[in-house]
């Protein structure tokens, strides 16, 4: 099914399999993709998936605009595969229905696709999310809302956060570059996060937050 994949200074924060026949993305919490930075309207921008494969997006009248292949769309759009879509510091990659659905794990796990997993995590006093501490997007903070959540560049290191009912791991899940967890190399067995470790994915760190929701 067509996918997006959003991420900012090339790191993964997202990636969203466009199953039903509206998503939408914004800064409020009540969107389907949300992105909790400024530059985004509380309601951006909508997809919505016609027929099997065709998406078409369309901006929300939102403040910054919306931006596709380097041009501000007027008016609703169809998607093309690889299109790169640009709200603000976000990339948004769109994947059309094709060879694109792999796995974006090693395969030595035997593990389906991480987002497709869709079942809620358990709920908590504290919310978990990851801000940026490097690059020109720091002090962007990512909040990790699913069960299982990835982050990272594809083919070169991504990690999963899952939430348990005991809490928040980490664990290597592909890419050649060995993330790190304060210091210390990630491995494919899943670790405990605390609040305030620092994990780092191919240059970018990012602390690991719990606070009250």
């Amino acid at each position: 099914m067509p996918q997006l994949i959003a991420s900012v200074e090339g790191v993964e924060i997202q990636h969203v399999y466009l199953k039903n026949n509206r998503t939408t993305l914004g800064r409020r919490p009540y969107n389907d993709i949300v992105l909790d930075n400024l530059v985004v309207s509380g309601e951006h921008c909508v997809f919505e998936l016609k027929g099997l494969a065709d998406v078409y997006i369309e901006d929300l009248g939102s403040t910054n605009g919306t931006y596709i292949n380097g041009q501000m769309i007027k008016s609703r759009q169809l998607l093309l595969d690889n299109d790169i879509i640009a709200i603000g510091n976000f990339r948004i990659q769109y994947l059309a229905a094709s060879e694109h659905e792999q796995p974006l794990v090693s395969e030595k796990t035997g593990t389906m696709p991480l987002e497709a997993l869709g079942f809620p995590g358990t709920s908590g006093a504290l919310q978990a999310s990851l801000k940026v501490l490097s690059g020109s997007s720091a002090g962007l903070e990512v909040p990790v809302v699913k069960a299982v959540t990835t982050f990272g560049r594809p083919g070169v290191a991504v990690v999963a956060i899952s939430h348990r009912r005991d809490g928040y791991y980490v664990a290597h899940m592909d890419g050649e570059t060995q993330p790190t967890l304060n210091g210390k190399s990630i491995g494919y067995k899943a670790i405990p996060l605390s609040h305030h470790d620092v994990l780092n994915l191919a240059g970018t760190e990012m602390e690991f937050l719990l606070q009250p929701r």
